[in-house]
């Protein structure tokens, strides 16, 4: 393949496009729409009339970027790295970045086996904080952890904190994970992630819009988001403060109708002011991967009910609970005075009572009964859980 773009090479146009527009770019996802790929790479190519949207500074700024592009090369890079080229209109495009509208990515960079159109289908995204605490990344790796098992796919941003916990849970798991990046998926961001990514690439999936070589910058790494917001049926917040960037994810994706879910923190730790702002508003609160799946899966992916440890005393009849719980704690009662606080009648009460007396609950003193200590204990146990 040489550098040269014809106007309806759909392929080389995009990779072409790739290399000077930036991610996101509605103006230029805009004449993609409107006047296809073709006219814009010659438009730009041949310094014809100027597209509408930008000023002049910045068309000409885009012509001189486009001069140094040459696609062909970069496809070439791209496959000697293992790294394929996915574009609208591709068997293997997830539909749902569509949603996006003229941010949409022109086109995707893969590395790794899978396809991830349909990985896709069936993906969450856990991000947070990247200066995290401990708590954090342990939520962030056991949460990831347990959507592998269950069969769903882990996607972040492969960034230290979170997005590393998150990836490491799903590939301990034996599952399923996508690293989505700021940069060229040929040079991991960031270096010291590159064993993590590189495993990631042949486990699961890196993806990126930027083409190979290319660098993140700070704005990269916000338009990076949208891409994770869209891609997934909904984004799990770990920890994140007022500002943090994973607060840019879960906006993008309510704003595209995904899920928003939030991992509670302390109320005094500022890495969970951020989450805690979310759960405030329309984001729903889950402590671990069941809660997410019964929200994102299909009918009937219910969490189990929750319910406090199981006493001896539950498994009583509700006639011998309410005899029990009418005991004095501290000191022994006639059965008259038993039967009034259970609300039942005296002969009943003692036929309980001495139900209660074969299973060691209550223990006889001449006309009165008592609760035994194992009653005693199992009794404060009861009351502790109201």
């Amino acid at each position: 393949m040489n550098g040269t773009v014809e106007p309806d090479d759909e392929l080389l146009g995009r990779v072409f496009l790739s290399r000077i527009v930036e991610p996101g770019d509605e103006v230029a996802g805009r004449w993609v729409r409107e006047y296809g790929v073709g006219e814009v790479v010659r438009r730009l190519r041949e310094g014809a009339e100027a597209l509408p949207g930008v000023s002049y500074k910045r068309w000409e700024g885009l012509r001189a970027r486009g001069l140094a592009a040459e696609p062909g090369r970069d496809l070439a890079v791209a496959q000697e790295a293992g790294v394929r080229f996915l574009y609208p209109g591709d068997i293997e495009w997830p539909g749902q970045l569509d949603d996006l509208g003229d941010a949409r990515p022109l086109g995707l960079w893969v590395r790794g086996r899978a396809s991830l159109r349909m990985w896709a289908l069936r993906s969450v995204a856990v991000v947070g904080a990247r200066a995290c605490t401990e708590y954090g990344a342990h939520m962030a790796a056991t949460l990831a952890g347990g959507l592998a098992e269950r069969g769903w796919v882990v996607v972040s941003g492969g960034a230290y904190g979170v997005d590393g916990a998150a990836h490491r849970g799903a590939l301990g798991s034996g599952g399923a994970t996508v690293a989505v990046l700021a940069c060229g998926v040929d040079r991991p961001y960031p270096r010291g992630h590159t064993q993590l990514i590189n495993r990631i690439a042949e486990q699961g999936l890196v993806i990126g819009e930027l083409p190979p070589g290319d660098h993140p910058t700070p704005s990269r790494f916000i338009v990076r988001n949208r891409v994770i917001a869209a891609l997934t049926r909904g984004t799990v917040v770990v920890e994140a403060a007022h500002r943090s960037g994973s607060l840019v994810t879960a906006r993008a994706a309510q704003r595209l109708g995904r899920h928003t879910m939030g991992i509670p923190g302390p109320a005094t730790s500022g890495l969970s002011a951020g989450v805690h702002e979310l759960l405030r508003g329309d984001a729903v609160l889950v402590t671990d991967a069941a809660e997410v799946v019964e929200l994102v899966g299909d009918m009937g992916e219910l969490a189990p009910e929750r319910r406090g440890p199981v006493l001896p005393r539950d498994l009583l009849e509700p006639r011998a609970r309410r005899v029990l719980a009418a005991l004095p704690g501290r000191r022994a009662a006639r059965a008259d005075e038993v039967a009034r606080g259970a609300q039942t009648t005296e002969d009943d009460a003692i036929a309980r009572l001495y139900e209660l007396r074969s299973l060691g609950y209550v223990e006889r003193h001449g006309d009165s009964w008592k609760l035994t200590r194992q009653a005693m204990m199992s009794v404060q146990a009861g009351r502790s859980r109201c």
